[in-house]
């Protein structure tokens, strides 16, 4: 896999690039990881509904093709996109899910931070009360609140196109939280958006890319 940091970038000509290069690439095309970072974005998935957009204000919307609801995306989050040919890589969609999920577990255990699956809702949460917690979540969380006392710090959206995946991942750093709360993040009214940086994590951009970015690799390796 070629991974390439691209800084901050665009969002919507990015999206074009990943569609451009999924589209032409062929069975010899090596697979590539993109690191990026955008300027301040609402993107809304395939499923989104406009009830979820509370006040987007300023903050452009950018209807997409991936799966999920409205997330956003802005400078201090690292977003990855992995373009992965599944033909090659020996596995399906649900256990690309869940190593792009296992990425992000390993990326905040190197951090020390202990991350959280919940059943249906994609994406790593963590605790609110003490993110450095190695208990697991005990017993499974109550319909009326699946996220009681959690708070997502990575999102997860992803579109398959000729057997080849593109969008991705955000992992959320040290950004500004308050447009979170300009949305119902992925579709849930109330849930609690954090980064690294509000739960006790100091990191740069640079260096919390580079440990995701690895673990990527090693996860979505063949």
């Amino acid at each position: 896999m070629q991974c390439q940091v691209l800084g901050r970038v665009a969002y919507e000509p990015t999206l074009e690039a990943m569609q451009r290069f999924t589209a032409e690439r062929d069975e010899q095309q090596a697979d590539q990881l993109w690191l990026c970072e955008h300027p301040p974005v609402f993107t809304q998935g395939v499923a989104g509904q406009a009830t979820h957009l509370l006040a987007p204000g300023d903050i452009p919307v950018v209807a997409t093709n991936r799966g999920g609801q409205v997330t956003y995306h802005g400078p201090g989050q690292v977003v990855a996109y992995p373009l992965i040919d599944l033909r090659r890589s020996g596995y399906f969609v649900k256990e690309y899910v869940y190593r792009i999920e296992e990425a992000v577990l390993r990326t905040l255990i190197h951090f020390g931070v202990t991350g959280h699956r919940v059943t249906g809702a994609p994406g790593i949460y963590v605790r609110l009360d003490d993110p450095f917690s190695h208990a697991a979540l005990s017993g499974p969380m109550p319909a009326h609140d699946p996220f009681r006392g959690l708070g997502k710090i990575a999102a997860l959206g992803i579109k398959v196109s000729r057997q080849c995946t593109y969008h991705g991942l955000a992992l959320n750093v040290a950004m500004d939280l308050s447009p979170f709360e300009r949305i119902n993040p992925c579709g849930y009214a109330g849930l609690k958006t954090v980064d690294l940086s509000t739960i006790g994590v100091q990191s740069t951009w640079e260096d919390a890319a580079a440990v995701l970015g690895q673990k990527l690799q090693t996860f979505l390796a063949p």
